[in-house]
């Protein structure tokens, strides 16, 4: 978030100046100036003797060149008590180096013996003017050109011959072509070279920027060379700046070295985005003959608030501000806790409320702490980049979902946009994304490094990391050389060998894509799925067995509630020898069971075994457009023209029913169970057996794996070998084993049985 910081630096810079130049300046000097002026006043005109003086004049000279000249048109001394009045006074004071002319005027004076002091009866006017070419001119000659003078007036000036102080109690007015400004009392204590503006301080500043500075009360010491300020308070528009007390430290020549201020040092800005910072202290390092700032340093509970639009907060315990050339902010220096703040605006109030996800997302207040920053700022005024000193942390809260995002690493770099918002973020190393939501497990992603991108009206874009990504989700885990992640449709995008686990499946690819939002997850590219830790079935048969389920094909859309996942593009499912391949398989890991869809090109494969009539088993391979499979129901559907072909028979129809065993069970003459074993087939529709003697037709068909033996009604049935010509019947019943063909027909009709003994 942005900080005011040029703000900050161009009021104190702007303070520094003003209390030097019509502070230290002005009244310093003039009290000085007025105090050898007037102090040989009343014994060069004679005030040990009552006269009338008309048409005074005086002048004290050094060297050849004239330090001041006093004239008066009017002095008169009164015996009684040796007071004295001068009326119509002009002190003209050049230096003792000819670099100065500075005149006092006034109507009247009055200088009383027993007390010491001088006292000017009205009106006091004071032009400080510098001359640094007097020597290079005529004695007492005028400067050629005025530059910068300051003008000063005061009522009831008094100054003691005896202690050399002086005071004003009324209001002192002072005007400069840069600025003009007012006191109400001003007291010099000659014994410490203390000068005291004791109230009502009003400076208006006219150029080149125009302010108003008030303060309680002032103080300028000699010793130590400085100003002190009570309750300072700096006005330009949009800003202010004030805090409890203020001072500025003076190098030999009156130019400022240093300015601190201490106790509730706040600025507040108002405009377009209202803003208001503090800090228990500040202290401004300045140099160069034009008091250029070179520091700024706030220390003590530094806090920034801004309102408006883009709403924040920044606090830190100490912030170094540094400065080139001509007062350009180049660095920011924050530590001790620093914590930054970009909240929900009032633009955030509105999109919020919208019905569009990415306008919810504008919702989101981030927080960043570090016990570190630094800050690099282009043109004084604009962050180029930043980054922080020791583990940093980043908070993201989600309005109205209570959600919270964590984002850690070794190190934070970002980067602004033009309005001194967040734009990058590049985390490294040990980077890690922790995401928790009420209710529910936390999200936990970790990788070497971490970029982010945030929206111009704030919140995050994107995230990408790279190197070792790993990402925890409840009982779902993910892996992978590289990771992106956008807020906007919540997809964490998964490359460089991922793979994902849940709940015992285990799925490789080259993409994975996983929606956050719904749990979902699509693989693309030499997909392959293993589906391991499966509990033994009992009275299952296909998928019955402990043994992994594996699956591969071209991609995969894995549901998780419920857990369904659809292969597709040349899936291929099997456990143990049984198989199933085709272009599309659905399956539903928690209940055991698979649609496979084909196609005209490509019809549905599916591998089944059969014991033979030596307990071997051997492969059934059956064919058809789809396939359904329960493995509760241990029933395979299939239809649309299925094929079913075993070691020596090959059987086809419009639609067919496996049934198979349970895994627990055996066929007859096997000793052992063997998982998808058939039980029994029931076909319908334009049935067609063709073994390598014999044909077989008809409308239905029901085969008994534990007797091999097929049943064929409708048509009618009909059996046709070269050896014995053709069998018709209503019924047909034929064994495999051993050649018996059994023909039953109605009562209209007569039956033929013919038994074959195996060849």
């Amino acid at each position: 978030m942005p900080l005011p910081i040029p703000r900050l630096r161009r009021w104190f810079a702007a303070g520094a100046i003003l209390m030097v130049a019509m502070v230290a300046g002005m009244y310093l000097y003039a009290r000085w100036r007025v105090r050898n002026a007037l102090h040989d006043v009343p014994k060069k005109i004679g005030v040990e003797i009552a006269q009338t003086a008309e048409g005074f004049s005086f002048s004290k000279s050094d060297e050849g060149r004239t330090l001041f000249t006093v004239s008066a048109s009017k002095a008169i001394q009164f015996k009684q008590g040796g007071r004295a009045e001068l009326h119509d006074v002009k002190i003209i004071v050049y230096g003792r180096d000819a670099s100065r002319f500075d005149r006092i005027t006034g109507a009247d004076f009055e200088y009383e013996p027993a007390s010491g002091d001088v006292t000017a009866k009205g009106p006091v006017a004071i032009d400080l003017e510098g001359n640094p070419e007097g020597l290079l001119h005529p004695d007492q000659a005028a400067p050629a050109e005025m530059k910068n003078p300051i003008h000063i007036e005061a009522s009831g000036l008094v100054f003691n011959r005896n202690s050399g102080n002086a005071s004003v109690h009324g209001r002192v007015v002072f005007q400069t072509p840069q600025a003009s400004g007012s006191a109400v009392g001003i007291q010099y204590v000659a014994k410490t070279g203390t000068l005291s503006l004791l109230a009502d301080i009003s400076v208006d500043i006219a150029s080149p920027q125009q302010a108003h500075l008030t303060a309680a009360h002032a103080e300028i010491t000699k010793q130590p060379r400085q100003v002190v300020l009570t309750r300072p308070r700096m006005s330009r528009e949009p800003q202010q700046l004030w805090s409890d007390k203020a001072t500025f430290f003076l190098r030999q020549d009156n130019t400022v070295d240093r300015v601190l201020a201490e106790g509730d040092v706040e600025t507040e800005l108002h405009g377009a985005s209202d803003a208001r910072s503090r800090a228990d202290r500040a202290e401004l390092l300045l140099t160069g003959p034009h008091n250029r700032l070179q520091t700024a340093t706030l220390s003590g509970n530094v806090q920034l608030v801004s309102q408006g639009a883009q709403p924040g907060e920044a606090s830190a315990g100490r912030v170094t501000l540094r400065f080139a050339g001509k007062q350009i902010l180049q660095t920011v220096h924050a530590e001790e806790g620093v914590r930054l703040v970009q909240k929900k605006g009032a633009a955030d109030t509105v999109s919020a409320s919208a019905t569009s996800k990415a306008a919810a997302l504008d919702g989101q207040e981030l927080a960043l702490s570090a016990p570190a920053m630094d800050f690099v700022v282009k043109n004084g005024r604009q962050l180029e980049r930043a980054e922080t000193n020791g583990p940093p942390e980043i908070v993201i809260t989600q309005a109205g979902a209570h959600q919270q995002t964590v984002v850690t690493a070794g190190k934070f770099t970002f980067g602004f946009s033009e309005q001194n918002r967040l734009a990058s973020l590049h985390g490294a190393p040990e980077a890690k994304i922790v995401t928790g939501t009420t209710g529910q497990a936390d999200r936990v992603s970790t990788s070497q490094t971490l970029d982010v991108a945030f929206r111009p009206q704030g919140g995050i874009a994107s995230i990408a990391q790279e190197g070792g990504v790993a990402y925890v989700d409840g009982t779902r885990k993910a892996w992978g050389q590289r990771a992106a992640y956008t807020t906007a449709d919540q997809l964490l995008v998964l490359s460089g060998s991922p793979r994902v686990t849940d709940s015992g499946m285990s799925t490789t690819a080259q993409v994975i894509r996983l929606n956050r939002a719904t749990g979902d997850a699509v693989a693309e590219g030499e997909v392959k799925s293993t589906y391991s830790e499966m509990k033994a079935q009992p009275n299952g048969a296909l998928l019955a067995s402990s043994d992994p389920i594996h699956v591969t094909s071209r991609s995969v859309t894995a549901r998780r509630s419920p857990a369904v996942a659809v292969y597709s593009g040349n899936a291929r499912l099997w456990q143990n020898a049984n198989v199933v391949e085709s272009p599309t398989i659905q399956f539903d890991r928690e209940h055991r069971s698979l649609v496979a869809q084909g196609t005209a090109g490509q019809p549905v494969s599916t591998v089944l075994v059969q014991v033979d009539k030596n307990g071997k088993g051997t492969p059934v391979t059956i064919t058809s457009p789809r396939l359904a499979y329960n493995d509760a129901e241990r029933k395979i559907i299939l239809d649309g023209g299925v094929t079913a072909k075993g070691a020596d028979v090959t059987m086809t129809a419009q639609q067919m029913n496996v049934l198979l065993l349970a895994r627990n069970q055996s066929q007859a003459g096997s000793d052992r169970a063997t998982p998808g074993q058939l039980d029994r087939i029931v076909a319908q529709g334009n049935i067609v057996i063709t073994q390598p003697a014999r044909r077989a037709t008809g409308d239905r068909l029901e085969y008994v794996a534990a007797d091999d033996k097929f049943v064929l009604t409708g048509g009618p049935p009909s059996i046709f070998d070269a050896e014995h010509g053709k069998i018709t019947g209503d019924s047909l019943t034929f064994f495999r084993r051993d050649d018996r063909v059994l023909v039953e027909g109605r009562e209209t009709s007569p039956t033929t049985s013919r038994t074959r003994v195996a060849r």
